[in-house]
């Protein structure tokens, strides 16, 4: 495999934690530029530009990119080649793990993840030197694509959130719930989330999740309620209508 010249436009945590991760695989970084840098040479004397910036820069930072040899690249999922117009070698690489900070994220990077891959080959060049697996997802499915990343990112934060208000509530540290959350995530990836899925609301006990509603108060109710539903309907019951 060759090795490869790049330069990141986009000096956040996923520009900075990439340019970490292809380094440590032996492809030569030329910088990680910011807007304060000539973004119009950015793609001199390199075979790739990686635009790390937020999803509604890529179309006019692409656009701003003199057009040259290199492939212009995005790391965003929910995004499609189109933006990256008017370069004709395009490319598309989003990975699915959390990239908190630089030094996170670059051992995350390295560590077997799957990202999502489109256009050009070289996006699967750069995910097998960084040790990981391409996942073709369809320009047409990218938002539905990225809708999943956003449900198991962002809303089991959002979940685990509640879970901390919920601890502080009982008087137990949140640390305690993690072994069963994590353990009945591991049991819906190793058979499905209707085999998986226990509970009160699975069993229709409604009387306990009445009693779980008095005790956290209308507030957390906003999130318990639709949640109860969904594990009720997994299970093959009907949740009550007017559930109070």
């Amino acid at each position: 495999m060759p090795v490869r010249r790049y330069r990141i436009i986009g000096p956040g945590r996923a520009g900075l934690s990439m340019d970490k991760a292809l380094t440590t695989v032996g492809w030569s970084s030329a910088g990680v530029w910011s807007r304060s840098d000539p973004i119009s040479a950015s793609a001199d004397e390199v075979d790739l530009v990686i635009l790390a910036v937020p999803d509604d820069a890529i179309a006019p930072v692409a656009e701003a990119i003199d057009p040259g040899n290199a492939v212009v690249m995005h790391i965003a999922g929910s995004r499609t080649l189109a933006e990256l117009a008017p370069h004709l070698e395009v490319a598309s690489v989003h990975p699915l793990i959390s990239l908190p900070d630089p030094e996170t994220g670059s051992m995350r990077l390295l560590s077997n993840c799957q990202f999502a891959v489109a256009g050009h080959d070289i996006a699967r060049e750069m995910v097998l030197a960084l040790g990981g697996t391409p996942l073709e997802v369809s320009e047409s499915a990218r938002s539905a694509y990225h809708a999943g990343a956003a449900v198991a990112s962002n809303h089991a934060v959002a979940l685990w959130g509640q879970v901390e208000r919920i601890a502080e509530l009982a008087g137990i540290p949140a640390q305690a719930y993690w072994q069963i959350m994590q353990t009945s995530l591991e049991n819906a990836v190793a058979s499905s989330a209707a085999n998986a899925i226990t509970g009160p609301a699975s069993r229709g006990d409604w009387d306990t999740c009445r009693s779980h509603l008095d005790a956290i108060g209308s507030q957390e109710a906003q999130l318990y309620l639709p949640l109860a539903a969904a594990a009720a309907a997994l299970a093959g019951q009907t949740f009550p209508e007017n559930f109070l």
